[in-house]
């Protein structure tokens, strides 16, 4: 395997880039392109056997494969892999390379050149339309709520970090969009600031994954090998290979180094920002402004010179005769070290001293030089071709020298801060930090110089000059917790409000793998009055469902918190399609609830197909939900049953909650399993409407039913091949139906007498001295009267008679009665069983009424007298069912009934009178 000639960071400097990654890099441009080196470096631990990729659903190399990089490099990174050399925030696309040939040439860019973008032009239409809406960023950035669900659903079961680094992608891709929008904007646009914010958003959260990448690769990995790792110190006869071992056996410092790769790689991604400026001091010559004054003064009377410069340029003079610089060039040096310490802050160790170079100043590049670890290849090398010895063997020399460089006030802050970075001097290093990043850098990249230098000087190969340097910086008892502890007192403002950040905070507990305090973060979050940022909610899910994969326990009660928040969101934003995947990861009880109250929303038929046909995709329980919503709709109303009045009305109004509760019925009947259930509810909700005489509503609730909705139960039923009866449940359920039935059918039926009794023809009457014409139309006129009384009479005996048949259904109900269960093996319901006897008590009497009404309005005197005698009979005992006041108000009607019987010379009972 080959290695650069830098430090490569376990997993972070992976080789075995997914596919995805090698193509999304290799359309990157990157500022300045590594310099790589082909030497492979030596194998100093024993061969381990290549784990299985099924403990993790991941294609896993083992770490051996990982851990042989030069470590020479270890004080100071160095090359990235493509994958974090993309640079998105680049004021143009430089792709540039800085051998001393073509330095010049790729520094006068145009300045267009930072728009000329092949990616850019193909979006300028789109963009050019998106800058029309109210918020183009966040319509835009829409389309990662499915994209992160479909990329989910590729790769969560098979490979979990290509999965994260997807997600990463995905974020790239969407930042580079929303920043060219932002570039296209007017300045001081509202919708500008919103779009800023959301790219802000989002490239923060980009970051975010690729850390979690990075270290649970490695925590991941550690786990696997930690059955089958070997305690193995082998001899070690450089720094070199102590620090290989060591990094390779401790998980700290190597989490340490991942987290310091990983902030180089967010300035990587923008190096861009400075490199206008380098053309300002790219010369040749150093101090060129300087020489060209020394020169004029061999010319010209030292009296008419202002102000004293250096009289030499070698580098020390400045300090050595403390003297300035011309100004010109003091300003160049400025903006060199503070550019220089850029490059250092990206992990750009080759590029920075190349720039030196460039820029004539060799001196500095030199001193850049002397941080590698020294390791001589040829010591045990035995007979063969000598090899070139790595880093410097008077390290630990150099590095006093840099410490004491920078304690030194005359130097610039950006030099000091330099030399710093590349001596561990941690208080040198902070005054230049001006960002969260850069302070988080800052320690640990010192906390793992010091655990190098520890290590080394613990293994024996430590010199007198460590002794040089300050005794707490090799003692200080370094902790990841200890870092953001101090990070969390610096008295920079910026900083402090940096730390309050939702996503550093979760940089922070990623780091220190402290998942509790993580979701306790989130738990304070959804608590919070003020809403979180919808894509912030994006990541939390899919953090949570990251986590889940690899079987880490979390808080649940958290975890199901956040999934609840994202899928109100979904719902919010209509993302239909995705609300039942995400509804499908919280525990079986919350998610039928959860997603029934999605469905209480939905109205339109071919919606309500299509959201249980995704439930069912994402494997939730489609019964229990569908039951769901319908007994929520169903008991929304608390209105007890009343007992009406008995007045023949024909109906109370529909509202509209009532009409809710009727199309609530689809439901049950896109599934034929769920026939019974659709039964069972429907029969309640037609209960409480019978019980308010609201009969048009529940006719409504009765056509929701499938007509072959008993015969299906029956079918479904003699498909499990079972032979014995109907659940007792069902069959009830079955019955009460037809109850129902009957019942309807007996009201639509007094309701069309009722209609047709109410508009007999009308005789017409002869006109006053009617002429003959005039009596003539009148005799035709009667004509016809008679003929359509006689056409009315007959519907009328019609209606009659069915109207008479259809209420005795309800009254003479078969095997029990009305309303009256003939299965007793069933699970009690009291509240079904109470408003059945209601209902007995409440309809029952009121089709009594309008029986009777029937027969007295086409005086059938004589079988409304026998009524009395069905509501009296012992086999129905209909009479337990009234009341007293309306038995008496029923045998008040009887009364009237015989009076007019007796009327017609005939006894109280409608006999003829014997004489």
């Amino acid at each position: 395997m080959e290695w650069s000639h830098s430090w490569l960071s376990p997993v972070v400097r992976d080789t075995e880039v997914t596919r995805a990654a090698r193509r999304k890099s290799s359309h990157k441009k990157v500022a300045f392109p590594l310099e790589q080196d082909g030497t492979p470096g030596p194998s100093t631990t024993p061969a381990r056997r290549q784990l299985p990729g099924s403990l993790i659903k991941q294609t896993y190399t083992p770490r051996i494969a990982l851990r042989n990089p030069d470590v020479s490099a270890i004080l100071g990174t160095g090359g990235r892999t493509p994958r974090l050399a993309n640079t998105p925030w680049t004021k143009g696309s430089l792709s540039m390379n800085l051998d001393d040939s073509e330095w010049t040439n790729s520094l006068y860019l145009s300045p267009l050149s930072g728009l000329v973008d092949t990616s850019f032009t193909d979006d300028v239409n789109k963009s050019a339309l998106m800058l029309t809406e109210e918020d183009p960023g966040e319509a835009d950035s829409v389309s990662l709520f499915p994209d992160f669900l479909q990329s989910y659903q590729r790769h969560a079961s098979s490979a979990i970090f290509d999965l994260l680094e997807e997600y990463e992608a995905l974020c790239q891709d969407k930042v580079s969009v929303l920043q060219k929008l932002v570039q296209r904007s007017a300045p001081g646009q509202q919708k500008s600031s919103k779009t800023f914010s959301i790219c802000w958003l989002l490239q923060q959260e980009l970051v975010t994954w690729r850390l979690i990448t990075s270290l649970y690769r490695d925590r991941i990995q550690t786990v696997m090998e930690e059955d089958i790792m070997m305690d193995i110190t082998m001899p070690s006869e450089s720094e070199k290979a102590v620090i290989e071992q060591f990094f390779q056996k401790d998980s700290v410092v190597r989490q340490s180094q991942l987290v310091v790769d990983w902030l180089e790689s967010i300035a990587k991604d923008e190096i861009g920002d400075f490199s206008d400026n380098i053309e300002y001091y790219a010369k040749s010559v150093y101090w060129e402004n300087t020489l060209h004054t020394l020169k004029l003064r061999r010319t010209q009377s030292s009296g008419n010179l202002s102000r004293p410069l250096v009289t030499e340029l070698d580098p020390d003079a400045p300090i050595r005769q403390k003297r300035p610089l011309a100004d010109l060039d003091r300003e160049d040096d400025s903006r060199l070290l503070k550019n220089l310490f850029n490059l250092i802050r990206a992990g750009m160790m080759d590029e920075a001293q190349r720039l030196c170079k460039r820029c004539g100043q060799s001196w500095r590049a030199a001193t850049l030089e002397g941080w590698k670890l020294y390791h001589d290849p040829n010591i045990n090398g035995g007979v063969g071709e000598l090899q070139p010895v790595e880093g410097n063997p008077q390290r630990i020399i150099w590095k006093v020298c840099l410490w004491r460089m920078t304690e030194e006030e005359h130097f610039n802050k950006y030099e000091r801060a330099i030399y710093a970075a590349l001596s561990g001097n941690l208080k040198q290093l902070l005054p230049v930090c001006e960002s969260w990043e850069d302070m988080v850098w800052a320690y640990f990249r010192v906390m793992v110089d010091a655990l190098v230098e520890r290590e080394i000087c613990s293994s024996g190969m430590g010199s007198e000059e460590l002794e040089e340097l300050p005794r707490d910086y090799i003692e200080t008892n370094w902790s990841l917790e200890k870092v953001f502890e101090d990070i969390q007192a610096t008295e920079s403002k910026r900083v402090l409000d940096a730390t309050k950040e939702h996503y550093h905070l979760i940089q922070k507990f990623v780091i220190l793998g402290d998942l509790d305090g993580l979701l306790q973060e989130f738990s304070d979050w959804l608590g919070s009055s003020t809403p979180l940022p919808g894509h912030l909610l994006r990541f939390m899910s899919h953090l949570v469902l990251f986590y889940r994969t690899l079987g880490i326990q979390l808080k649940e009660e958290v975890c199901v918190d956040v999934l609840k928040a994202y899928i109100l969101l979904l719902v919010k934003e209509k993302q239909v399609d995705l609300i039942a995947f995400y509804v499908s990861h919280l525990p079986v009880d919350t998610a039928v609830t959860q997603y029934a109250q999605y469905l209480e929303e939905i109205t339109e038929t071919e919606q309500r197909r299509h959201c249980l046909d995704l439930a069912t995709q994402a494997g939730l329980d489609v019964t229990a939900i569908t039951k769901t919503v319908v007994e929520a709709i169903r008991e929304r109303d608390t209105e007890e049953f009343a007992h009406h009045d008995l007045t023949p009305a024909l109906d109370m109004a529909t509202t509209v909650e009532d009409q809710r509760k009727i199309d609530v019925i689809e439901w049950l009947v896109f599934d034929p399993a769920q026939r019974a259930e659709a039964l069972k509810q429907s029969n309640a909700i037609m209960r409480k409407f019978l019980a308010s005489k609201k009969h048009n509503a529940a006719k409504m609730v009765f056509a929701k039913v499938p007509e072959d909705s008993m015969r299906q139960i029956y079918w479904q039923w003699e498909e499990q091949g079972l032979d014995t009866p109907l659940p007792a449940e069902d069959e009830n359920a079955i019955r009460e139906h037809l109850c129902i039935r009957a019942y309807l059918e007996a009201h639509e039926a007094f309701n069309e007498w009722f209609k047709h009794m109410s508009w007999p023809p009308v005789k017409p009457t002869a006109p006053a001295q009617a002429t003959f014409t005039e009596k003539v139309a009148h005799e035709m006129d009667e004509a016809g009267y008679k003929m359509e009384f006689e056409s009315w009479q007959g519907r009328l005996i019609a209606l009659t008679e069915d109207v008479k048949e259809r209420i005795y259904n309800v009254l003479l109900f078969v095997d029990g009665g009305w309303m009256v269960d003939v299965r007793m093996d069933a699970e009690e319901d009291s509240e079904r069983s109470h408003q059945m006897r209601l209902l007995r008590q409440l309809c029952l009497p009121f089709m009594s009424f309008l029986l009777l009404s029937v027969l007295q309005k086409t005086e059938r005197h004589q079988e409304s007298l026998r009524l009395a005698d069905i509501i009296a009979s012992d086999q129905h005992r209909l009479y337990e069912v009234f009341s007293k006041d309306e038995l008496q108000k029923f045998l008040q009607k009887m009364r009237e009934s015989s009076i007019l019987l007796l009327d017609k010379g005939l006894d109280p009972l409608g006999y003829e009178i014997q004489p």
